[in-house]
């Protein structure tokens, strides 16, 4: 099992990946989403996937060794990318990696938690929280 603080984590990026759903839900092209709200979806979205990159810079290497499938490197680098060339930022690339990357890696994540420890009523506590409102799926893991 690996460090309870992994668990945390986790978390993190599952809220985040789900408002990445949310915030991309009913655009067809990069460019609608781009400017749809005055920008304020793919703001959004560009904030969570630097968030995700963050936090998945955090996780135990050991751990993300053993899902390979996941580009744990190329994460990290969009990151650095999202963080340090705000105004290169191609929305191309965000609009497909929120499309279609970002669905693996909550399938990946999902699998991740069986491999972590963690105490049920931290978890509890952190899903009672406001800020991880769209993951309370996780709810199911208190009783397994």
């Amino acid at each position: 099992m690996f460090d309870k603080r992994n668990i945390t984590y986790i978390c993190t990026i599952l809220e985040c990946i789900e408002k990445v759903f949310i915030y991309g839900d009913g655009f067809t092209d990069a460019t609608q989403f781009m400017w749809a709200q005055d920008q304020l979806n793919f703001n959004a979205t560009w904030g969570l996937l630097l968030v995700i990159g963050e936090e998945s810079k955090k996780l135990d290497s050991d751990l993300k060794k053993q899902y390979p499938q996941i580009l744990w490197q190329q994460i990290a680098g969009m990151r650095n990318y999202l963080a340090h060339d705000y105004r290169g930022v191609d929305k191309n690339l965000v609009f497909d990696v929120s499309r279609t990357q970002i669905s693996k890696l909550k399938d990946v994540l999902l699998k991740m938690i069986d491999d972590v420890s963690y105490d049920k009523e931290a978890l509890a506590e952190a899903l009672d929280s406001p800020y991880y409102l769209h993951i309370q799926y996780l709810r199911q893991k208190l009783h397994d």
